[in-house]
């Protein structure tokens, strides 16, 4: 929904999920769908998540953006649902059945007379780091989130709003969208319930030091892969350096890179493993002949993930090593790099020198970076305990790190809990 459709300062609701990822999509639309009022809120300028910034699931390798679409069309045609994007929940007062919850909407400085014909983007001037992309690439201080962006319109970055070479933004749109003068809205409301959906971060890969990323060249992240991998990331799908931007002779892939680690994350993130098996099969449709090795502490593939892993075997220029990365160096001169590893099968010392590196970063869930309100009970980890009183429901990876298929199960039954926990409110 539009601020603009706000009539008043206060709503009413049965549920208010917070979180617009794939978990808090499928509770929004769960119990939308089961004839109950729900507000979506979501922090950022689209819906999607962690989930839009993929390139394909495993274990069927599918775009996501198939799934997507399908929710964005329940949402669209679902009168049940409001959507407040650029909304943060400021505090929750109350107790279950009968919450006051009070958020803040920060404006997007384009209306909903947006058509996204891109007349303002080519008008524009300013550059800024594309985070959809991880900050590989850049877009202008007017941009559309990415192709699939719910709700389909642009947003202005708000650090540079105030940048007078916008004017020629405002010039350039034929319809009246842009508004540099809208000003941030709080609104209160009254509902049952909440389910808590606030997703997951990637584990800051600058705090392992002896594995080089940000001071090796063509040292990488899991997630960064996936926008190099993707047709609409910032190579347009070709997977390559980017130092130079060169093909690959060999790539390897670090797992457990702060995880299991009681210096970093202790413990497993459940998708990793999965994830570099998915992204090896990316690399081996574009170079046939690359040399790809994957360092493990072990391959956690359960139940129907082990016949990808099995098939990932075949490839006889898969290379798999039991051992942890000790360190990674820039190799001299070449822009490659050198990873160091003892083989724990074996009892050797491994040394790898390819054209890339990928790190196997953990799942950081965005609760133990900011807390849930209500006192909500969080685990040793910071994951949101699945049985938090209060009225306050955790979803999909805000509870436990797992896959997308795991993470829509959840919130499925998240939504029945908030439901059950709301004591029947209807409007």
């Amino acid at each position: 929904m539009d601020v603009s459709d706000i009539a008043a300062n206060t709503l009413s609701t049965d549920l208010l999920v917070v979180g617009g990822g794939i978990a808090g999509m499928t509770a929004a639309i769960e119990a939308s769908e089961a004839g109950r009022k729900v507000i979506l809120v979501e922090q950022s300028p689209s819906l999607g998540g962690a989930v839009a910034r993929m390139n394909q699931y495993f274990p069927k390798l599918c775009p996501p953006f198939c799934g997507m679409e399908i929710n964005y069309r329940r949402l669209r045609t679902n009168g049940n649902v409001r959507v407040l994007t650029l909304a943060e929940v400021e505090n929750v007062t109350g107790s279950p059945g009968k919450l006051t919850v009070r958020i803040r909407i920060n404006p997007r400085y384009v209306n909903e007379h947006c058509t996204a014909c891109g007349d303002c983007a080519k008008a524009c001037e300013i550059k800024r780091k594309n985070e959809h992309n991880w900050g590989m690439d850049e877009t202008t201080a007017i941009y559309l989130p990415h192709e699939m962006a719910y709700p389909y319109r642009y947003v202005i970055d708000p650090a540079l709003v105030t940048d007078p070479r916008l004017k020629a933004c405002v010039d350039a749109c034929l319809y009246g969208a842009i508004d540099l003068g809208m000003q941030p809205q709080v609104v209160a409301v009254q509902v049952g319930s909440i389910v808590w959906a606030t997703g997951w971060v990637p584990y800051d890969a600058t705090r392992l030091e002896n594995l080089g990323f940000g001071k090796v060249p063509n040292v990488i992240t899991n997630v960064m892969m996936e926008r190099l991998a993707a047709v609409n990331g910032p190579t347009g799908g070709r997977i390559q350096r980017l130092s130079d931007g060169a093909p690959l002779k060999s790539i390897a892939f670090v797992q457990c890179a702060g995880s299991r680690d009681d210096n970093h994350l202790p413990y497993c993130s459940a998708v990793c493993c999965m994830a570099s098996l998915k992204q090896a099969a990316y690399v081996r449709a574009q170079y046939p002949d690359a040399d790809i090795y994957v360092f493990y502490i072990d391959m956690r593939t359960p139940g129907r993930l082990e016949d990808f892993y099995q098939q990932s075997q075949k490839d006889q220029k898969l290379h798999f090593i039991r051992g942890k990365v000790a360190k990674i160096l820039a190799a001299d001169g070449t822009g490659d790099v050198t990873l160091e590893a003892e083989d724990t099968l074996n009892g050797s010392i491994h040394r790898a020198t390819v054209s890339m590196a990928v790190l196997a970063t953990g799942m950081v869930p965005a609760t133990a970076l900011q807390k849930p309100p209500l006192g909500a009970a969080l685990d040793e980890y910071g994951f949101l305990c699945a049985d938090s009183d209060g009225g306050l429901i955790g979803a999909g990876t805000a509870v436990r790190p797992e896959d997308v298929s795991a993470a829509v199960q959840d919130a499925t039954g998240a939504a029945l809990k908030a439901l059950i926990a709301a004591g029947g409110r209807s409007n």
